[in-house]
């Protein structure tokens, strides 16, 4: 078992930058693929950025330039720097970890609202 816990969302003006953060304890390893998703109200979950055990990074069009994702696998921590946010990245962002083709642990969500 995984467990993942979010924390670092909040209400930031537009143009204006957060930090979120994942701590995962239990069976997780560095072979693990982490990622960050995010879901807005009455639309379905998608995926921001994600990164491999290997480190190889995949980011979703609508955030590149502008977020980065980055782990310690030392620490079992994974983080997202979002900068120049927009209206449109409100959402509740999700942290997600996988193994290989196994089904994915959740995290509880962590809500960001970009609103002046």
């Amino acid at each position: 078992q995984v467990q993942l816990v979010e924390s670092g969302g909040n209400l930031v003006q537009p143009g204006g930058s957060l930090r979120l953060t994942c701590a995962a304890s239990g069976s997780i390893t560095s072979s693990y693929t982490m990622g960050w998703y995010r879901q807005a109200p009455g639309k379905a979950r998608e995926l921001v950025a994600s990164v491999t055990g290997g480190g190889y990074t995949n980011y979703a069009e609508s955030v590149k330039g502008r977020f980065t994702i980055s782990r310690d696998n030392g620490k079992n921590m994974l983080y997202l720097q979002m900068n120049s946010l927009k209206p449109e990245d409100t959402s509740v962002y999700y942290c997600m970890a996988r193994l290989g083709s196994r089904q994915p642990y959740w995290g509880q969500g962590t809500q960001v609202t970009v609103s002046s």
